[in-house]
Formats: C-alpha cells, sequence, structure tokens
C-alpha cells in the first residue's frame, strides 16, 4: 500500500477558526510572526547559508522532504550540487549527516523539531554526539509556532536535547540571530542543535546593535525590579512586556540567553545577584526541562536565593488553533506575561 506523500505530516487535530477581525499576514495556523509588526526578513537561516558557502566548499544541506518549510530551499536552488533530498526518513537523513562529517564535510541537516528530537534521537546521539561530528542540526517548528496540534509541536526538544552529551543548543530570537548564529555554529567543534523561525522573520534585535556570541547572555534592557531570561521570539515578547510594565512604573531587564547548552551561567548568576529583582524565565518550551530549569538549577548551585517564576507552556500535550489565540491562551502573549508579572510582584 502506497501512503499519499502529505499523509504522513498531517494532524488529526482540527484547526479552529481565526478569531474575527484578526489581522494575521499568513494562514494563522503556520509558523511565522511576520504579524507582529515588525521589519522583517524573509528566510534568514538559508540566506545565511548560501552566503557562508561562497567561500565554504566543505558547508552541504540536507533535508527529510521539508527544505521548502525550512528555508534549506534558498540554499538548494544556490547549491543544487551540495544539496541532498533525503526523503521522509529523518534517520536516514541523520546517518548520512554523519558519514558527511566523517568525511570533512559541515553538513547542515534540517527538518521540524519534532522529527529531529523525537523520532531521530537514537541516530543523533549514537552516529553524531556520540562520535562528537560537527553536524548542525536545525529545525523549524519549535515549541508552539504552529498551530497542527502535539504531532508537530515541540514542545519538549530541549529537555530532549539538553540531555545529550557533546549536543550544543541554540534557540534564537528573531533574523538578525539567526543569521549570525548559522554562521558562528558553522565553526563550533561538534554536534548543534539549532531552532528556527522560518519565512518572513522580525528583525528585532538589530535596533540594539546586538551581537551573537556561541555560549553568550547578553544584557538587552536594563530594570530595577524584575530580571526577564528568556530565549527564541520570547525575547522579543518579553521586550515587548518590559515597555508595557515601564508604563506602569514596573523597571524591567532583559537578559537573552539563546544559548541553551552550554548555558552562561556566570553572566546569569551575576545579573541574579544585583539586589532586589524577581528573576522570571521566558520561553517558547514546556514548563519542564527547558531554559527555566537550566536557569533555576544555576542559580540553587550558586546559592542565590531570589524570587523565581517561570513563562513556559505547561506539561501537557496542546491544542490545536490559530497560533495568536493558542498563545493567549498558553500564556506567551505580551497581555498574559505583563498580567503575571504585576500579579507575581503583589504576592
Amino acid at each position: 500500500m502506497t501512503i499519499p506523500a502529505h499523509s504522513r505530516r498531517k494532524s488529526k487535530y482540527e484547526p479552529r477558526s481565526v478569531p474575527e477581525g484578526e489581522n494575521l499576514a499568513t494562514s494563522a495556523m503556520i509558523a511565522s510572526l511576520d504579524a507582529e509588526g515588525r521589519e522583517t526578513v524573509a528566510a534568514p537561516f538559508g540566506h545565511a547559508l548560501v552566503d557562508l558557502a561562497k567561500t565554504r566548499e566543505d558547508i552541504v544541506g540536507l533535508s527529510a522532504d521539508l527544505s521548502k518549510y525550512t528555508d534549506l530551499h534558498v540554499f538548494a536552488q544556490a547549491h543544487p550540487d551540495r544539496f541532498y533530498q533525503m526523503g521522509m526518513a529523518e534517520a536516514v537523513l541523520m546517518s548520512a549527516a554523519a558519514g558527511l562529517a566523517r568525511e570533512g564535510f559541515t553538513p547542515f541537516a534540517t527538518t521540524y523539531a519534532v522529527f529531529a528530537s523525537r523520532r531521530a534521537y537514537d541516530f543523533i546521539a549514537m552516529a553524531i554526539a556520540e562520535e562528537n561530528l560537527p553536524v548542525r542540526i536545525c529545525c523549524a517548528l519549535p515549541g508552539l509556532t504552529t498551530g497542527y496540534g502535539p504531532s508537530h509541536q515541540a514542545t519538549e526538544d530541549l529537555a530532549i536535547m539538553r540531555g545529550m552529551p557533546n549536543l550544543t543548543v541554540v534557540d534564537p530570537c528573531d533574523a538578525v540571530e539567526i543569521d549570525q548564529a548559522t554562521r558562528a555554529i558553522a565553526d563550533t567543534p561538534g554536534p548543534v542543535y539549532m531552532r528556527l523561525l522560518r519565512g518572513k522573520v522580525p528583525d528585532v534585535l538589530g535596533k540594539y546593535g546586538y551581537r551573537f556570541e556561541l555560549g553568550r547572555a547578553q544584557t538587552i534592557r536594563d530594570g530595577s525590579d524584575v530580571l526577564f531570561i528568556s530565549s527564541g521570539f520570547m525575547t522579543m515578547r518579553v521586550l515587548d512586556a518590559a515597555e508595557a510594565l515601564a508604563r506602569d512604573g514596573v523597571s524591567c531587564a532583559v537578559l537573552h540567553s539563546p544559548t541553551i547548552k552550554p548555558l552562561d551561567a556566570e553572566t546569569i548568576v551575576a545579573e541574579a545577584r544585583k539586589g532586589g529583582r524577581m528573576v522570571v524565565t521566558a520561553e517558547n518550551h514546556s514548563i519542564t526541562g527547558g531554559l527555566g530549569e537550566a536557569v533555576a538549577g544555576a542559580l540553587m548551585r550558586a546559592g542565590v536565593h531570589v524570587p523565581f517564576r517561570q513563562v513556559a507552556l505547561p506539561d501537557e500535550y496542546l491544542d490545536a488553533g490559530a497560533l495568536p489565540t493558542l498563545h493567549e491562551q498558553y500564556g506567551l502573549s505580551v497581555g498574559s506575561i505583563t498580567a503575571r508579572v504585576k500579579t507575581w510582584l503583589e504576592e
């Protein structure tokens, strides 16, 4: 029996209707943040890889039949002789990437985060991570960036990948950081797992003069009442929440931590020790096993005792639906973050 190509990726969950009047630049179910009213950059990952490949003949790209949906199609069009379409077979994708790495290439293997973290875990662990091979696993649809339900929502990928020895784990914020991080991980020893935003990706950090440094957390905004520690697109959200809270007299700092492993514990601990601030971690991931628990562990080991709260997804399988609705429902929206911080400060 031949299964139609489209069937394997389809969720059993039915999408909810988009609330009336909601202004979305793309389908409410598709992973895109370009409806947030910011300037955007198209396919920053794909274009960064194309640029890298101009001077790096070792760069190759692989996809599990999802190049269009991870922006690797940009690389495939520019360098068809260095692009490998592995079909709907994530184990084969990772095994092939391991083989290419052994032969001196630097493979960028792309798929959805659910397929890398769940389906291909053992192949990444045994073929790539145990051998400490320079494979870059770059994955779209991290956390709650799609409305197509649990089959597509990688809400536990950071927890899964943090536990793998030798693996560097990166969760970039925006188009600026995706571009810079792609170039940085090309030169990183050993394997890397990087989350991706795809399509039209907002440019948020450019106005701050931000420069990505692997393994470094950086202060984007200063404040005296709350210290947000965030990763991924949640840094966009907490920057907006900090602006909203400032209008109500609450001063918020934002410490962006794009490298989840190795965590920049030194900077995090030093910032948390700066008197009297509530520490609030914010991540597009389950409350279990991601940035929040990594930060909590770093603070406890250093003997830092401060008020601590988490903005994260619940430890459950999430609903399907329109992304703005889901982000509000699960507490990732700016309004939800702002309201929760006010409540926590009053406790």
